[in-house]
């Protein structure tokens, strides 16, 4: 049956046919925050486990280090899908305290003042939080890269937890600190290279070499994910038959590491290894339903993955502001 518009049907469509003809912005531009923030602190529990994910702040890297083993224009068409900018890939930087049976583990000491000003925030914010630094049992390194590591020692080149017990894998250390390696690497690595052997090296530490399921205290152990550096690890956290991966920098991006888990990064050490890791990890979590924390993705970083077809996606977990039974 054919449907004839009444003349108010057709006057109704001729009154909004302006606002459809309205041309449509490229991305509606949302300002950074305008006034006083939450603090950069969220808790939440998995079994008997306490985690608090803690800031140390935010930096961006150009988008040209993103996807860099793919073509560019598909990388510029994936960034305006998903809202993103074109120009700069702006980075969170999510620490989590552990809490479980007598243990007080933090992973990830943060930029420090050593890096950008953007950064260095994690004493501040464990302090707003109400952590007392000097309760931190163990600490333990994903990776020797600025962000994580160079925060280990104040100004005054005294360990920030020196009553802590640190852990980082066997073959992180033995790389960083190798015989000249800052001789061996390109002129703009050789800072980083400096960075990582004098954070390791600094007075006052205990260092114990992790490897794959070294188990750091009780229902807390090192996962061996290599590629974004030789000897990177991430962490498993168990607690009354729930896990959560921490997952460090081997998945470093929320959206484009998991739609596109074969696009690396210009950080990525290792290409080839770095994607053979993600898409294992990613099939782990996602086949047994373990939680995940990005130390990268949007805040507080914690979240599901889902399978999406031969890729994945994130399914960030639900932020609520009141405690639950």
């Amino acid at each position: 049956m054919l449907l004839k518009p009444s003349r108010r049907d057709i006057l109704k469509m001729t009154a909004l046919a302006p606002m459809f003809a309205l041309p449509v912005p490229v991305r509606a531009a949302l300002s950074p925050p305008s006034d006083a923030q939450a603090p950069n602190f969220y808790r939440f529990n998995l079994g008997d486990a306490k985690l608090t994910v803690i800031s140390d702040g935010q930096f961006n890297i150009p988008v040209t280090e993103l996807g860099v083993n793919a073509d560019p224009a598909d990388v510029a068409a994936f960034l305006k899908q998903h809202f993103l900018d074109a120009a700069t890939s702006y980075r969170h930087t999510n620490h989590v305290l552990i809490e479980l049976g007598d243990a007080k583990l933090l992973v990830d000491v943060g930029s420090g003042t050593r890096f950008v000003s953007t950064t260095g925030q994690l004493m501040n914010n464990l302090d707003a939080a109400g952590v007392d630094s000097s309760t931190i049992t163990h600490v333990v390194l994903t990776h020797a890269h600025p962000d994580h590591i160079w925060g280990i020692r104040d100004d005054f080149d005294e360990p920030i937890f020196p009553d802590a017990q640190y852990y980082i894998g066997g073959g992180e250390m033995d790389y960083w600190l190798q015989d000249d390696l800052v001789n061996r690497v390109a002129p703009e690595e050789q800072q980083i290279v400096l960075g990582a052997a004098n954070s390791i090296n600094a007075e006052g530490l205990q260092w114990t070499r992790g490897s794959d399921g070294f188990v750091v205290a009780p229902g807390i152990s090192m996962l061996d994910t290599p590629g974004h550096t030789s000897g990177h690890m991430s962490l498993s956290v168990e607690s009354q038959g729930q896990r959560l991966i921490v997952l460090g920098d081997s998945v470093t991006n929320a959206f484009m590491d998991f739609t596109h888990p074969e696009w690396v990064i210009k950080r990525d050490a290792n290409p080839d290894q770095t994607v053979a890791t993600r898409k294992a990890l990613l099939n782990m979590v996602a086949s047994d339903r373990s939680a995940v924390l990005g130390y990268h993705f949007p805040f507080p970083g914690v979240g599901h993955v889902a399978r999406d077809g031969d890729a994945f996606r994130f399914i960030p977990a639900l932020w609520q502001w009141t405690a639950t039974e």
